[in-house]
């Protein structure tokens, strides 16, 4: 090669080779503190944890660091986390959409239970409703919506055998929201609500017969000592969401913005495919009936679904849920749904 060559190419390649951390440098250093979801499922230890000590870190060439602890960790219950961060105590909060549709109905528009047969329905309905979502957060909790995730599907778990969802009735069943009460309330049951981590335990004394959770959540909170049977019907999905304080979110540089939102693309995208997968080993873990990768299985028994519950399971939505639902909402957020969730799933919410 020769000298005039070789001095250009050596001058390329450490233009290259420094581009990154020369780019990286010149972004503002900044440190988020996170509150993470649920801090003993797989999707928090596999996905989120890490997402946020090396893939952020990593992607934004060390510009943006983060400390990330599990909401349950820090001693709550789920529900105070979009109210918290909010008021500016953390810069970016992960928690369940059903923890806070008590407050604001609308945080069951994209997981009312009943509504989406299958995960891949309940993505395609996410999709569809996320821009009023995102424009209710900003508006009124002044922050930004990042992620959308969700869990395996949400199934019953019992302490004396089901033979179907009219078996309900009379039951004392924790629920994670008001959709999923007025969903049991229809077939008779009692909607409770109690927090997760206080779940094994009632289920263990008696105080509630039934929980609702995904299937591989309860084996990881060991449900399974309280409740012997596992009804595998998808009531819902166990909707969540991810979002930053707006004063958080405009310290950042519009480069950092660009990457955190293609990074939390890429993660919800992994969070799907790991509900997918989880769905059977869930099932597996709670029963023995196979390979639990997970831990020691479970000796829950697998009850059949009855063939009955899929039309009942959708008579309860149209007759109790999405009715019920439409009053608390009003007509603005129903207008909202039917123009998207609605059409998706071939339903007509009406407000009152």
């Amino acid at each position: 090669m020769k000298p005039n060559l070789a001095a250009a190419f050596i001058t390329s390649a450490l233009a290259i080779a420094l581009s990154g951390p020369a780019h990286a440098q010149g972004e503002p250093k900044v440190s988020l503190q996170v509150v993470g979801n649920l801090g003993i499922t797989t999707q928090s230890r596999e996905l989120e944890q890490p997402f946020w000590t090396k893939d952020i870190p990593a992607a934004t060439g060390g510009s943006v660091v983060a400390s990330i602890k599990p909401w349950n960790e820090m001693g709550l219950k789920g529900n105070e986390v979009f109210k918290m961060l909010s008021q500016g105590v953390f810069d970016v909060g992960t928690s369940q959409l059903g923890f806070v549709a008590g407050d604001a109905p609308i945080n069951d528009a994209t997981d009312l239970a009943g509504v989406s047969e299958s995960l891949e329905v309940f993505r395609d309905v996410t999709e569809k409703f996320r821009p009023t979502l995102e424009k209710y957060y900003e508006s009124q909790l002044k922050v930004k919506v990042m992620g959308m995730f969700s869990y395996q599907a949400q199934v019953l778990y019992c302490r004396n055998e089901l033979k179907g969802l009219a078996d309900l009735k009379g039951r004392k069943v924790r629920t994670s929201g008001a959709s999923q009460a007025d969903f049991v309330s229809y077939f008779g049951a009692s909607g409770i609500n109690m927090a997760f981590g206080e779940v094994q335990q009632a289920l263990q004394n008696g105080v509630i017969d039934c929980a609702i959770t995904g299937t591989l959540g309860g084996y990881k909170a060991k449900w399974y000592e309280g409740a012997k049977y596992l009804y595998p019907l998808p009531i819902n999905w166990g909707a969540g969401l991810s979002a930053m304080n707006m004063n958080s979110w405009r310290k950042l540089s519009p480069a950092q913005q660009k990457i955190l939102q293609a990074e939390y693309a890429r993660l919800e995208k992994a969070v799907f495919e790991q509900n997918k997968r989880e769905h059977g080993i869930g099932l597996a873990c709670n029963t023995g009936t196979g390979a639990c990768p997970e831990g020691p299985p479970a000796k829950m028994v697998l009850l059949p679904i009855s063939p009955m519950d899929a039309q009942l399971r959708r008579e309860a939505l149209v007759r109790q849920v999405l009715p019920r639902w439409a009053a608390r909402c009003g007509a603005e957020c129903v207008k909202s749904w039917n123009a998207t969730v609605g059409k998706t799933v071939d339903l007509v919410a009406k407000a009152n």
